[in-house]
């Protein structure tokens, strides 16, 4: 396993300023607690306009995982038209709210995953919210939900940054760093750049062809596992298997037999 430089975790800088609180009157509830309940309840009963109406009305009594729900929701076209520029709004408080309060251990996830949501969409500008990108501000929240909440997609954002210099010096040995890490921890994107340099001889020495290998097969049967929806790694894996020797292919079954029994 590669040496692994943290750096210190990032102060969480101001986010963007906000999108103006929806307008549209809302059902009353007795708390924003019984609003969140309902509209989680709405959702999965399918209800999608009664669930949206509820996790309004519990998100703008404070509630961060109503947030967090219609962050994604919005983000991702799920029983509401797809708008981005909601889902940044929804994200960005939660990434307020974080930077300045601990969330408990139950909420590390949800609040790592808004980081990296807005550091996404800062990365690559937002046109419909009138955001331009911005890469130094999206390092900083990769770089914090990496080393803070030790995300493993904030992980594999911040080595690609690194790997292609974008928003930060190009620095190749933070990118495997961060790929290692990321890759470990099961991430099919972080297995598979690791997978291709290693093979390669992209991370400086010799090539590691079955260590290489190995990062691969994990990528493509994740992918075949119905896990992420990237073709790119079932070309990169095959091209890899190809050009492989037999004593490659064989080390590289070994090796993911003792990576596999090690995770078990």
């Amino acid at each position: 396993m590669l040496v692994t430089a943290f750096v210190d975790p990032a102060p969480a800088l101001d986010a963007p300023p906000a999108r103006a609180p929806e307008t549209t009157p809302l059902p009353m509830f007795k708390n924003p607690r019984a609003a969140l309940r309902a509209g989680l309840e709405s959702y999965h009963a399918g209800d999608a306009a009664t669930s949206v109406a509820a996790l309004r009305y519990a998100a703008e009594g404070g509630e961060a995982l109503a947030q967090w729900k219609l962050g994604r929701m919005y983000a991702e076209g799920d029983g509401v038209t797809r708008d981005d520029a909601k889902a940044f709004d929804y994200f960005s408080r939660l990434v307020d709210h974080f930077a300045e309060e601990e969330p408990d251990p139950r909420e590390r996830s949800m609040a790592a995953n808004a980081f990296v949501a807005v550091g996404v969409y800062l990365r690559d500008g937002l046109s419909s919210a009138k955001i331009e990108p911005d890469l130094g501000r999206a390092f900083e929240l990769f770089r914090y939900a990496a080393t803070y909440f030790r995300n493993a997609d904030a992980q594999y954002y911040l080595a690609r940054m690194y790997l292609d210099g974008v928003g930060v010096k190009k620095d190749l040995r933070q990118s495997l760093n961060w790929l290692e890490l990321a890759a470990r921890k099961g991430h099919p994107q972080a297995q598979a750049v690791l997978g291709e340099m290693m093979f390669s001889g992209e991370t400086g020495g010799a090539a590691q062809k079955a260590r290489g290998l190995m990062y691969l097969t994990l990528a493509r049967d994740a992918v075949a596992g119905g896990g992420v929806n990237e073709q790119w790694i079932v070309e990169a894996h095959a091209k890899a298997l190809a050009a492989a020797k037999e004593e490659d292919r064989k080390a590289a079954i070994a090796l993911l037999e003792d990576y596999l029994r090690a995770r078990n």
